[in-house]
């Protein structure tokens, strides 16, 4: 039994993990990326659905998904209209990476009109971020400006700091900063002292890595120490 026609735009937040066999809807359908990237085929052509980024998939158009780490994607369906007519990428508003962040799904009808209206972009390489954290994760004790991380993802200087941020949000200073912060919080709670833990994830000293704690997280070493 088929089901009935779609009349209205709906909106819902799904997790693919793994393949997906290739299928088509009578509706189109738009996915906006927010975690991880996940691998879209539709009528022979490749597309990437990653965190800043949203495809369009027209109604009847065959596409299979695969996602080798788990993504996260706001899936809007909706009625076939002008702007859905064909496949392309946008890039949309970072006002909606905002809105997402803070869980809240948004409404349908509101964000796809907004987002037909994006401009449509071009393919690019994948910027995979999970991928650019477990490089990291044993080296953080090395020097990375923003020029050695743009060119472990084989981008240049500026594209990758534009992509970074449309991405995430955040510069990737920040997110570098963030990363070696995390890590030197799990060596504490696991007994390494500050002195090791400041040199394994790059801080020049015990009281560099001490002050940013305090500063960033609000706590100091003595907190994090198991008890």
């Amino acid at each position: 039994m088929s089901s009935p026609p779609l009349l209205h735009a709906a909106a819902s937040l799904r997790r693919y993990a793994g393949e997906y066999a290739a299928h088509a809807h009578d509706h189109a359908q738009l996915l906006l990326g927010l975690r991880g990237g996940l691998q879209l085929e539709a009528a022979g052509h490749a597309a990437l659905v990653e965190a800043g980024t949203a495809i369009v998939v027209p109604a009847g158009v065959a596409h299979a998904y695969r996602a080798d780490r788990p993504s996260n994607v706001l899936v809007i369906d909706a009625p076939m209209r002008r702007g859905l007519e064909r496949m392309r990428r946008l890039v949309p508003p970072p006002a909606f990476r905002d809105a997402l962040a803070a869980g809240a799904l948004p409404d349908a009808e509101a964000t796809l009109q907004a987002l037909i209206g994006a401009p449509t972009a071009g393919p690019r390489r994948r910027l995979d971020l999970e991928a650019l954290q477990a490089t990291l994760r044993g080296r953080l004790h090395e020097a990375w400006g923003t020029a050695q991380l743009a060119a472990l993802v084989h981008l240049s200087p500026q594209r990758f700091h534009a992509r970074f941020v449309e991405a995430t949000g955040r510069a990737p200073a920040g997110w570098l900063r963030a990363l070696r912060l995390d890590e030197s919080e799990r060596l504490l709670a696991a007994g390494v002292s500050l002195e090791a833990a400041a040199l394994y994830v790059g801080y020049a000293s015990a009281s560099a890595l001490g002050h940013a704690l305090r500063r960033d997280r609000g706590s100091g070493a003595r907190k994090l120490r198991p008890r």
